[in-house]
């Protein structure tokens, strides 16, 4: 899947998703859902295939199976949003491999659509989704053809309620036995994720500063620099960020910040659930000291304090 589109420039704002859809019954009517997953997560799309049933597993999981050798976990996305879906649409269901955190895991959808090209610009906050929609669910939303609407689905909430990750409360620092101190700035647009990574960095000792996308924390390095002038790279020790973020992603803010000469001496770690080789990549050409996969807890450790203690003046 990764292969057949085309390379997206860094810096360029863009995403590719591909388009599914999830069908609902309500009031004796049929809806179509328009949902989106970044490319660089997904693996393949595959017919649904026969599963080995887990008992005592949440609801949402239809089953576990093998694809050359890897046992993949299989979530029925319309279970895990609580929506009613017709049966005669999981008679041509499809689901879609991704990997991201490191891990494979499949999503069953009711159809696969398409691939869209669309500028982060053009998505906006789940803030701004009406309260008709779980946002707990939900990243952020982009307008289509036809005046419809595509949800980006939080994946990474999917992850949490599986309990695929654990990451640890307790671990202190253990380079020169101390902790750190000064402020972070961390963007990511999963409530989720910034809960977890606020944790760890409070751990650490630092004072955390959050923005759901890249514009919002763009906005907060100019209100810090008014505050703190030519001494803000000695106040800011890190920008801690996520990539796939509504109107600016990770990518697009980190060259934005590396070619300001305000701020291009502070650090900027990436902490992504993507994980395929080529986004570390285009994480480094974006300026960035360090690339990250959620949500490894000692690796995050051992980074960010490499990546501050270098960079302390």
């Amino acid at each position: 899947m990764k292969g057949d589109v085309d390379i997206l420039k860094v810096g360029s704002n863009e995403m590719e998703l591909v388009d599914f859809r999830i069908f609902k019954r309500e009031d004796g009517e049929i809806y179509e859902g328009i949902y989106g997953i970044n490319v660089a997560k997904v693996r393949e799309i595959i017919r649904l295939p026969m599963l080995t049933e887990l008992p005592g597993t949440p609801h949402f999981i239809e089953g576990i199976f093998d694809l050359r050798g890897v046992v993949i976990p299989i979530i029925n996305l319309a279970k895990w949003m609580g929506i009613d879906a017709p049966e005669e649409m999981s008679q041509n269901a499809r689901v879609i491999i991704t990997e991201f955190n490191n891990m494979l895991i499949g999503f069953v959808v009711h159809e696969a659509k398409r691939i869209r090209r669309i500028n982060w610009k053009d998505i906006e906050p789940a803030s701004f989704i009406d309260g008709s929609i779980d946002g707990s669910k939900i990243t952020g939303m982009t307008r289509i053809e036809d005046d419809n609407v595509l949800l980006i689905l939080d994946l990474e909430s999917v992850v949490q309620e599986l309990g695929l990750y654990q990451p640890s409360n307790t671990r202190l620092i253990e380079a020169d036995k101390k902790q750190f101190t000064g402020l972070v700035l961390l963007l990511d647009d999963s409530s989720t994720a910034r809960r977890i990574i606020k944790e760890a960095l409070m751990q650490m000792g630092f004072t955390v500063i959050e923005a759901s996308d890249g514009q919002k924390g763009f906005e907060i390095l100019e209100e810090l620099y008014e505050a703190h002038g030519a001494n803000l790279s000695t106040k800011l020790r890190l920008i801690a960020s996520d990539i796939e973020m509504p109107r600016m992603d990770g990518f697009h803010f980190a060259a934005k910040v590396k070619e300001d000469p305000r701020f291009k001496m502070i650090p900027i770690v990436f902490n992504s659930s993507i994980s395929d080789h080529f986004s570390d990549i285009r994480g480094k050409e974006a300026g960035a000291e360090a690339y990250l996969v959620k949500f490894d807890g000692s690796i995050f450790f051992d980074e960010v304090a490499r990546v501050v203690q270098a960079h302390m003046l």
